[in-house]
């Protein structure tokens, strides 16, 4: 017999916890799209727009998990989430909690934990764009754990976003979402450093974007990883169009240019320091992707001076 659960309830009632900016704007999402809302918050009178939209404001936890098959927690922390819904008793048992908080692996693994000893179908997720974005429908959300809860409530999360389902590990969710901070951090600071760089020759920060963002980072570095990314799995770093030891005298150039020019010097020389440290550790003729396995371990400690 087929399921059609998630066919029959397009507009499903929904539970949000955590009326923060990002909260709001998943309330405000959801009734949006038709599903009949209810909220709470610490603060009631954070609830008061989405109230006067339509939405039911409960007076209590208990009274809000209750409205609500499935309840969307979106909170500072794993704390604040614990501390909200044990106050709430024996309501939570049998609801579905889907988890939107950030924090680490080892926090979600708890919390998956947490749910299953008070009967709770718990999925935990990771919201991937800003407050204005949700409820774009190329607006990614992550999601993982319990995959019942994700399938029979994919048409409400459907409602603030992609939902993507990355499997029944909690923790592959906030995993996921650090992962790409990550990248985005680091890939933000090379931008930012280089047009330092070409700045200090008063070269106008519009000017270098035309070439390094429409030209350079899509065609020569996205390019190279899309072409690379299977080679790491395998752990295959053929230098045979460039040597880790090449790749190092590009960094000890840029390295000096920094210094020449006078701008910040330690993110090129932290990424010095790796290439050096993937040549101690024998990669010398591999290309530079053989630093993924530097990456791949503990830190090192630094040696003094």
């Amino acid at each position: 017999m087929t399921d059609n659960r998630s066919e029959a309830q397009p507009h499903a009632p929904v539970t949000v916890i955590g009326l923060g900016p990002m909260g709001l704007a998943l309330a405000e999402t959801l009734l949006r799209n038709g599903h009949p809302t209810t909220v709470w918050n610490r603060t009631p009178e954070k609830a008061d727009s989405l109230v006067a939209k339509g939405a039911h404001r409960a007076e209590t936890v208990a009274e809000a998990i209750s409205a609500s098959a499935v309840t969307v927690v979106c909170l500072q922390d794993y704390a604040a989430m614990y501390a909200v819904f044990d106050s709430a008793g024996d309501a939570v048992k049998g609801r579905a909690l889907v988890n939107l908080n950030s924090g680490t692996p080892n926090e979600a693994r708890a919390a998956s934990r947490w749910a299953a000893g008070r009967d709770v179908a718990y999925l935990d997720g990771a919201i991937m764009v800003p407050p204005p974005l949700v409820g774009h429908p190329d607006s990614v959300f992550l999601y993982s754990g319990a995959q019942h809860v994700f399938d029979e409530h994919r048409p409400t999360l459907a409602s603030m976003g992609d939902p993507r389902y990355l499997g029944p590990d909690p923790t592959l969710a906030v995993l996921y979402n650090t992962a790409l901070l990550d990248l985005m951090y680091a890939t933000m600071n090379g931008f930012l450093h280089a047009t330092a760089l070409v700045g200090s020759a008063n070269v106008p920060a519009a000017e270098f974007a035309g070439l390094a963002l429409d030209w350079f980072l899509p065609t020569v570095v996205n390019a190279t990883l899309t072409e690379q990314a299977p080679a790491l799995d395998k752990g295959d770093y053929p230098g045979d169009a460039g040597t880790m030891e090449m790749n190092l005298h590009a960094l000890d150039h840029l390295t000096r240019t920094c210094v020449e020019q006078g701008i910040h010097a330690d993110q090129p020389q932290l990424m010095k320091a790796i290439a050096e440290q993937a040549i101690a550790q024998g990669h010398s003729g591999k290309n530079y992707l053989a630093v993924h396995e530097v990456f791949k371990q503990p830190a090192q400690p630094r040696r003094p001076g």
